[in-house]
């Protein structure tokens, strides 16, 4: 799956992105409070207005697919 690089949100803090070792499983899906993952085409991205930050979807993925970003190019 292609990540998707996300604009930071109202905080000014980018959310988590899914990198390409998702497996699709949707257990972030499920597990988001906030629904703020989504499918796109060609991956899942985080909606930077409804991330909390609590980063349950990075404890709950079994492929350690979901970072935080680290700089300001967005990687991860």
């Amino acid at each position: 799956m292609t990540p998707v690089v996300p604009v930071p949100g109202p905080a000014g803090v980018p959310p988590p992105v899914v990198i390409d070792a998702c497996q699709g499983c949707g257990a972030c899906l499920l597990t988001c409070p906030t629904h703020a993952i989504r499918p796109v085409p060609g991956g899942l991205t985080v909606l930077a207005d409804r991330c909390t930050g609590c980063l349950e979807c990075l404890e709950i993925c079994p492929v350690d697919a979901i970072r935080t970003v680290t700089d300001r190019r967005g990687a991860p």
